[in-house]
Order: C-alpha cells, then sequence, then structure tokens
C-alpha cells in the first residue's frame, strides 16, 4: 500500500467517525506519530498533504528537525512534542516545536514560557491529564488539572489550547470511553471557566472512532500510517 493510500484510509476513518457522530468532518485532525522513523518516510506523507507530525523522543526529532533545515526545498512541517518532558530539556522544545502535548506540571509550563525565543509565535500548549490513574502514565490528577489549566493560560509566550490524554492499554472500550469522556468533561469545565480551549487530543491508531465519539479534536495515528516499529 503506498503513503498515500495508507493516509486515505486514515482519512476515511476520521470522516466515518465524524458521520456516525454527526460532527463535521473539519473538526477533527490528524496528527502523524512519527517517532522511530526517519525523514524520508515524514517527507512522503509530507508529500501527499499531510503536515502535522508528532515527535516522542526529544534527540531523534531535533536530529530530524535538522536535517529538515538543510534539506533542498525543505517543506514546511508543524512538530508537535507529544513525550514526557523533563525539566533539562524543556529549551530545545521551546526552541523547535510548534506544538507540545505533553506539560503536566506549572514547572515545566513556566520553562517553556522562559525558554521560548521572543521572535517566535507564542508556543501552542496542552495540558495532558492522567484519566487512567496509572501511577507510570504522565499527565495531571483530573482533580488538579483545572487548576494547572488556569495558571498555565497566564503565562507569556504560551498559548493553551487544550487537553491531552492517553487512556488505559486495554480492550475495554467502556473503561476507554470513561476515561476519553473524563478529559472531555474536564475540557468542558474549562471552556465554562472562560478559556475558550479548541484542541482535545484523544485517541490513536487502534481507537480513533471512539475517541472522535467521545469529543476528541486531534487523533495521534502511528502505526496506522507507518506500520509496526521495532
Amino acid at each position: 500500500m503506498t503513503q498515500a493510500e495508507q493516509l486515505a484510509g486514515i482519512q476515511q476513518r476520521i470522516a466515518t467517525a465524524c458521520g456516525k457522530a454527526n460532527r463535521p468532518l473539519d473538526s477533527v485532525t490528524l496528527l502523524a506519530v512519527s517517532k522511530t522513523f526517519p525523514l524520508d518516510r515524514i517527507l512522503e506523507f509530507r508529500a501527499c498533504g499531510q503536515t502535522a507530525f508528532g515527535e516522542n523522543y526529544l534527540q531523534e526529532s531535533l536530529d530530524k528537525i535538522t536535517q529538515l533545515a538543510d534539506h533542498p526545498d525543505a517543506p514546511a512541517i508543524e512538530w508537535h512534542f507529544i513525550g514526557p518532558i523533563q525539566s533539562n530539556k524543556t529549551k530545545p522544545i521551546a526552541d523547535n516545536f510548534q506544538w507540545v502535548h505533553s506539560v503536566d506540571r506549572l514547572k515545566i509550563a513556566q520553562r517553556l514560557s522562559d525558554q521560548r525565543p521572543p521572535h517566535l509565535p507564542p508556543l501552542k500548549l496542552l495540558i495532558q491529564i492522567n484519566t487512567s490513574g496509572e501511577a507510570s502514565k504522565s499527565g495531571v490528577n483530573p482533580d488538579e488539572a483545572v487548576a494547572l489549566c488556569l495558571a498555565v493560560s497566564q503565562l507569556p509566550n504560551l498559548k493553551l489550547h487544550g487537553l491531552m490524554t492517553i487512556p488505559s492499554n486495554t480492550d475495554d472500550m467502556a473503561q476507554l470511553k470513561a476515561e476519553f469522556l473524563l478529559c472531555k468533561s474536564i475540557f468542558d469545565a474549562l471552556n465554562a471557566q472562560g478559556l475558550q480551549l479548541d484542541t482535545l487530543s484523544m485517541g490513536m491508531s487502534s481507537d480513533l472512532e471512539l475517541a472522535i465519539e467521545c469529543g476528541s479534536t486531534c487523533v495521534r495515528v502511528g502505526s496506522a500510517l507507518f506500520g509496526a516499529r521495532a
């Protein structure tokens, strides 16, 4: 299957899910998760019209961004950092990415704000919510999410756009739905307080239809586009 056919297949899944949920097609965007795959593979999908790519591993992603800058006639790519963030990694993230999906502490947000270069537009930010309650998962506790979001929304050089969650690794659709709806309820509560959030990053290759049913506006798809990772 060609890259164009793979991309079209995912776009059709999104379109079908939007139709079933009675939502407009343009209410959901696709983030292609390109971690562990080389820049050449990313450029193949970019040539098919996919512009937004998500990366989990900082050094790997910085290598790709550098390669892209050296690439003749390099196409524009919107880079999203979606992995866990350590304090000593905030500066290169603030320097090189347009979006960050995985902020779960005020300290990290403050560092990103302080280190965002003044010539760049505000860094677009999502707060990661730990909806599964698993200690091994990153993300702010749902009970603490509203306070964190309100604090982050006041920081300069950042623009808080919404929330992200990674649900339990389970085939139990009822459990997944409960976790997606928990994140959606926090999103709605924040908008009720006037934050005007527009992005809810939920759903991956295996569960994007359920996530769209629950209100996702951004699905993060890796293996269904790029294939299985080593």
